[in-house]
């Protein structure tokens, strides 16, 4: 009989918010060629010849800002979502958490799925999006590691839920409690990218970022852009709220130096938001599903305090989905409907805006222009 798995990866966080443990992190996140995607040898020396030099102090003090006593908020949350979820799946899967980067390390966890006797594991990313420094350097570190660790176990992978019903009504369940109360807007705040990671996931090398209103129009790229699967997740959480247009807007967080990436940018956003008449905000994170460094510090910290010192008079970061009730439900219930499908998986074609995600290029033909 089948011994069925889920395997929940999400990001990952240092041992502890020491210098040396986040210097550590960091080495092993930024090594990775999918999120600093340089030959090598300039990595290499990017790395330890100028972003290790300085930045582990800098972020060793915002780690310990947000730390707890049970550790990192990113992965106490994570272990309360294996928990909930491992209470309602039972004995239909056993629930297993790991982490990109950081432990508890995918190697170890796939090594323990193989001790387990596990036949079938649900690769499940904790990414709703798609990015190549994201949600593909999760799915292809966890395909290595049980192609080499644990080869006859069956896989079969969660693709990005940014439209996905569940997880929407998830997010607007979430955030109800916080529009309902005075505020002038809603500032939807993601990750950043480089624009450049954009163009590196368009396999057809013509759409993203080369044609205009590129993310509004049907194509075959929309199945790895990262842009148009936040906008998409934008409206339709916007839709699901009845929000009109002008009281919600778009930025991106959390960039580098040294060439484009995604605007506009969340702080400069926050700078001009009181001189537009926003005296009241609330902020959403959407593309992390739980509370982490860059929600806790980034923009409950140094964000508050930038919208704050520029006029507003109030701040408000809506929780990430974290551990909530809606959340695990949404994560049953795809768990769940694996567990009952037979063997022969049928693939789930999901249809954002009126075109299929992953669809072959002449599904599009009938698409928006």
């Amino acid at each position: 009989m089948p011994k069925r798995a889920i395997l929940l990866i999400n990001l990952g966080s240092p041992d502890s918010p020491s210098v040396p443990d986040v210097r550590r992190y960091l080495r092993e996140f930024l090594g990775d060629k999918r999120v600093l995607d340089l030959v090598q040898p300039l990595r290499w020396l990017l790395l330890e010849g100028a972003i290790l030099r300085s930045r582990p102090r800098q972020s060793a003090r915002a780690y310990a800002s947000v730390w707890t006593p049970e550790g990192s908020p990113l992965i106490r949350t994570s272990r309360r979502v294996q928990e909930k979820l491992q209470a309602v799946m039972g004995p239909a899967a056993k629930v297993y958490l790991a982490m990109r980067y950081g432990r508890p390390s995918v190697a170890s966890v796939v090594a323990q799925m193989a001790a387990d006797g596990i036949t079938e594991v649900l690769l499940f990313p904790q990414y709703a999006h798609y990015a190549m420094s994201s949600w593909e350097t999760v799915v292809v570190q966890a395909n290595e590691e049980l192609a080499r660790l644990a080869p006859s176990i069956r896989v079969e992978t969660v693709q990005p839920f940014y439209e996905d019903p569940d997880y929407i009504e998830a997010l607007h369940t979430v955030a109800a409690p916080f529009r309902d109360r005075p505020h002038d807007h809603l500032l939807f705040s993601y990750h950043g990218l480089p624009e450049r990671h954009l163009r590196k996931a368009d396999s057809s090398r013509a759409h993203c970022t080369r044609v205009k209103d590129c993310c509004a129009r049907c194509s075959p790229a929309r199945a790895t852009c990262y842009r148009a699967q936040v906008l998409a997740t934008t409206r339709a959480l916007a839709r699901r709220a009845g929000l009109s247009p002008d009281r919600y807007s778009v930025s991106f967080q959390s960039r580098l130096a040294g060439e484009p990436w995604l605007q506009p940018f969340t702080d400069r956003t926050l700078e001009q938001l009181p001189s537009r008449g926003v005296r009241r905000l609330l902020v959403i994170c959407p593309a992390f599903v739980a509370d982490c460094l860059e929600t806790l510090e980034e923009i409950a910290g140094a964000g508050r305090e930038t919208f704050l010192r520029a006029g507003g008079e109030s701040f408000t970061l809506i929780p990430c989905l974290n551990d909530h009730a809606s959340y695990i439900a949404f994560l049953a219930g795809r768990a769940g409907a694996w567990v009952g499908r037979s063997a022969a998986f049928a693939e789930d074609l999901t249809v954002t805006d009126g075109c299929p995600v992953n669809p072959p290029a002449a599904a599009c033909a009938a698409g928006r222009a």
